[in-house]
């Protein structure tokens, strides 16, 4: 919950193919919105996020027919943010005049690199031109509501490179950017041509430069580092997804859709899995309300472990208010202060406890993926010895 008044949510809506059915999927869609709403007593959401896979493939009058049966949980006169992915395509750009006559008001362009050999390395199947159009399009619609992902430390990529590409995206971009680092999936072309020797990763020092020097770049040009790879000016924050960071409830809704939320007949959070395949996932919603595939039991261990790993990869970290809400009796600095790697790693100035919480300082957040396995560790042993001492 969000407020004391009423419960609040974010919900989530998966991809949409383009061969599905597409008035099956909008009843659908509406159908496990609702009975989805109902389980978890929401009064209010707070936030819409349209994404996974392709959901800019879908037909703009799904999503304004979706957003129409959840419209009495959104305040008229409120700013909730109601966003969607979008790939740089012709057939994507031609709906964004739709797109935001339908409700949207927030796009993240996968727009991934603007160098045309490794569009073609990372099987994108779209241009750099029709990314730079794109752009500048989703701009003139939803100004300072547009996002850019960009991919660094694919093969060949020097730090030279990065650092060319990061300044011409500088010129262009509106006001939030986010980076990620290549990872490779296993079974895929690429990773097939890795382990063959035909394309080569840059060594792990130069990503960690690639990094660094980012985000030094995109301080001097007013961005502000909010989360290890995100970055806004103004304050134009992705709303939903600092919802998930912090641990507020979300509903999942779609084919493979996740969510984490309180059954209203339920005291325990849950988190929530949708069936995956679309015709699967269209049947059970046709027989059942809602295609629940899985349903996992959170302990308030998981719950702050979850916190912990999401939270510390923030600006502001874990508040102690985030922190009591799932553990009221026992306080952060009950369950982490004696341990002596946290204490070193709050001696070195890269993780601050202070009246609001828990976070990692700049210098800290640039290694927070090596300090994090620590406090984990640090949290499971004083969760472990508390409970042993109550038995």
């Amino acid at each position: 919950m969000q407020c004391k008044w009423y419960k609040t949510s974010d919900i989530v809506v998966s991809s949409l193919r383009k061969s599905v059915n597409h008035e099956r999927m909008k009843q659908c869609l509406i159908k496990e919105a609702q009975t989805l709403l109902q389980l978890s007593g929401v009064e209010k959401i707070t936030s819409v996020f349209f994404g996974g896979g392709t959901p800019s493939l879908a037909q703009p009058e799904t999503i304004k027919s979706f957003l129409e049966s959840i419209s009495k949980h959104i305040s008229p006169h409120s700013q909730t943010e109601i966003s969607m992915e979008v790939n740089p395509t012709s057939i994507e750009m031609d709906s964004l005049r739709e797109f935001k006559a339908a409700g949207v008001n927030r796009v993240s362009i996968g727009v991934q690199t603007l160098n045309t050999e490794a569009l073609h390395i990372l099987g994108r199947d779209h241009s750099v031109q029709e990314s730079l159009k794109c752009l500048e399009m989703a701009k003139s619609l939803f100004p300072s509501h547009v996002s850019l992902d960009l991919i660094y430390g694919w093969p060949g990529q020097s730090l030279d490179m990065w650092l060319a590409e990061l300044k011409e995206i500088l010129q262009i971009c509106d006001h939030h950017i986010s980076l990620y680092q290549l990872t490779i999936e296993r079974g895929t072309q690429l990773f097939k041509s890795i382990q063959e020797n035909k394309l080569k990763l840059p060594d792990s020092d130069v990503t960690e430069d690639m990094y660094l020097q980012a985000v030094e770049l995109l301080d001097q040009n007013g961005f502000e580092r909010y989360e290890v790879s995100n970055f806004a000016k103004e304050h134009c924050y992705s709303y939903h997804n600092l919802a998930y960071w912090t641990g507020v409830d979300y509903i999942g809704v779609g084919p493979g859709a996740h969510g984490r939320f309180i059954p209203r007949d339920k005291g325990q959070r849950e988190a929530r899995i949708q069936t995956l395949e679309p015709d699967n996932w269209m049947w059970e919603v046709e027989n059942y309300s809602h295609a629940t595939r899985k349903c996992i039991p959170l302990t308030m261990q998981d719950q702050l472990e979850e916190l912990l790993s999401v939270g510390l990869r923030t600006k502001s970290g874990v508040t102690h208010f985030a922190w009591s809400k799932i553990c009221p009796k026992r306080s952060i600095k009950d369950l982490l202060l004696h341990n002596q790697k946290v204490q070193f790693y709050i001696h070195k100035g890269l993780l601050v406890l202070d009246n609001r919480g828990l976070k990692p300082s700049s210098e800290g957040m640039n290694i927070i993926d090596s300090i994090l396995p620590d406090l984990l560790i640090a949290f499971q042993d004083a969760n472990n010895t508390v409970i042993y001492n109550e038995k």
